[in-house]
């Protein structure tokens, strides 16, 4: 990719920037010294793992700190020649939404969930341009949700936030942001929990807007492969300081610094597993289950959504089966059939000798322990009122193990995930994203589970934790001989994983098989399409391990 030439004056000046953190943590700084430069139809990428003050620099530029724990302490931000850092809070309000806005990592909660998507775009415009008539107002919702490639903007207006997909509601996003021509737009993490497709879509769509906006985009990310296809600048930081800056072609090719190559390293790669030989009988086998949601859309017109149409596998002992697909695929709620959160219409799933899809209450209580879940967000997973111990223990004493027993269990298990003994008597807030994910692990494991289901639970972690994490699930696997579900968007995290994958579109299963036969040679175009979409493809190499 060829950057476009830099404007002489920067839209945004970041210089020697220093933000303390309270006394008593690990160091004394969020971010300290650092500096960079963001021109107009430029991307400029912020990357670090979680911790390293990438959002705590987008905060201080919007100047959304929360002033009893992080200080602007030293250095200068300048928008448009405009130091920030004296800036009062009516003039902050006059240029947030104006000259700068954010695209926030989560939609879902960034957005009212009690107002229609063309009010929130147009409530921007009615507080920063009060003299626009209504039908202008009307007028310029339309050409930004058109703008941002929304279907059916007139009708989609009317809309609330959870009516539309993830990546609808990350389009509306950036079109609130770019309502009043900014000229500078911050993205942080805009695409980590879009699936391959959407997110291929939302980070061409940032570069397009370049073309015909006279913006610079801020762009916060964990992922080198989004890197490598958007940025024009790199600045990687680690606990809160720049280690190394530069376009892409060097940083990505030739790092100067091992943070930097460690961060590339752990950028998931298309890795085979050697092929396993098919055992006697299944673990579970999967018969034709069908799933169709009935509903009024907005229109008041029903609908019917097959979530799940005519899906049919088989998982083996000791064996990973990877579904992947986009957002509305199928792949949760097929997760939730399995555990009978779901009641499917028809078909059937055997697992015991049972058909768990006409168990009864009393029988699902034994299933459930057999049968256990890892969910996506490790941060909503567990109660922010129990001990860790508490929510490992819970289970199986429900289940009938001595109390005693129980908490042995769990302290063993949480050793076996690479967390110490004394982690039964803290609070899951006082552990990071990829900690608590290892204690959802082990809790899943606390029940002495035959099978996993694993629904995205790597997608929110950087990659160095997604890393870690992968190379646990492998390990346990492999000592403990449970078999797993593992449903996953990130088709190069599937292959290093999973011994077959199935691919899921509209509720339908297109083709399953081997993982390296199903990547290297894919049967089906909806397949072909997920892998092109994969971000960064000239980073990822296919071998087997």
């Amino acid at each position: 990719m060829t950057a476009p030439a830099a404007a002489p004056d920067p839209i945004l000046e970041v210089r020697d920037l220093t933000v303390s953190l309270p006394g008593g943590l690990d160091r004394a700084n969020a971010v300290e010294g650092l500096g960079f430069d963001v021109h107009r139809r430029q991307i400029v990428c912020l990357v670090g793992e979680s911790g390293s003050g990438k959002s705590v620099t987008a905060a201080a530029v919007m100047q959304l700190l929360p002033r009893r724990v992080l200080r602007v302490t030293g250095g200068t931000i300048r928008l448009e020649g405009r130091d920030l850092t004296a800036a009062g809070a009516a003039q902050m309000c006059r240029l947030r939404g104006n000259r700068m806005a954010m695209v926030f990592q989560e939609p879902l909660t960034a957005l009212n969930p009690v107002m229609r998507i063309g009010t929130q775009i147009a409530e921007v415009l009615r507080i920063h341009r009060p003299d626009m008539a209504a039908a202008e107002v009307e007028a310029r919702v339309l050409a930004l949700m058109e703008d941002v490639r929304l279907p059916d903007p007139a009708a989609l207006r009317r809309v609330y936030p959870h009516q539309i997909s993830g990546g609808q509601r990350q389009r509306v996003m950036i079109a609130m942001a770019l309502a009043l021509e900014p000229a500078l737009i911050i993205a942080d993490e805009p695409t980590t929990a879009l699936d391959v497709t959407t997110q291929a879509q939302i980070l061409r769509l940032f570069r397009d807007l370049l073309t015909h906006h006279d913006s610079g985009v801020l762009l916060i990310t964990h992922d080198f492969g989004v890197v490598a296809d958007v940025a024009d600048h790199v600045v990687v930081m680690r606990h809160g300081r720049m280690v190394e800056s530069g376009p892409p072609g060097q940083v990505l090719t030739r790092p100067s610094h091992p943070y930097t190559r460690m961060l590339i390293d752990a950028v998931p790669r298309f890795r085979f597993r050697a092929a396993v030989p098919a055992a006697a009988a299944p673990a579970l086998q999967v018969s034709n289950l069908q799933l169709t949601y009935r509903s009024r859309s907005f229109t008041g017109k029903k609908r019917e959504t097959h979530a799940l149409d005519d899906v049919s596998f088989t998982i083996d002992p000791g064996e990973t089966l990877g579904i992947v697909g986009e957002s509305g695929s199928g792949k949760t709620t097929l997760a939730r059939c399995l555990l009978r959160f779901e009641m499917p219409d028809s078909g059937q799933i055997r697992f015991g000798g049972r058909d768990l899809a006409a168990a009864s209450r009393r029988d699902l209580r034994d299933h459930r322990r057999r049968i256990q879940m890892v969910f996506q967000d490790p941060y909503k997973s567990l109660n922010p009122r129990r001990h860790v111990g508490q929510s490992l223990v819970e289970g199986p004493v429900h289940h009938g193990v001595p109390k005693r027993e129980a908490a042995e269990r769990a302290a063993g298990l949480l050793e076996m995930v690479g967390l110490g003994g004394d982690a039964m008597r803290r609070f899951p807030h006082e552990f990071s994203g990829g900690q608590r994910q290892r204690i959802c692990i082990a809790r899943a494991l606390a029940m002495e589970p035959e099978i996993i289901v694993a629904d995205e639970p790597v997608s929110a972690l950087d990659v160095s934790v997604q890393a870690q994490v992968l190379e646990l699930f492998e390990e346990l696997r492999r000592r403990i001989g449970f078999s797993m579900l593992f449903i996953t968007h990130d088709l190069r995290i599937a292959s290093n994983i999973c011994d077959r994958v199935g691919v899921m579109h509209r509720g339908r299963l297109v083709e399953i098989g081997r993982t390296e036969d199903i990547f290297r040679n894919p049967g089906h175009a909806y397949t072909r399409e997920l892998l092109a979409a994969v971000p960064g493809g000239a980073l990822g190499t296919a071998g087997e391990r």
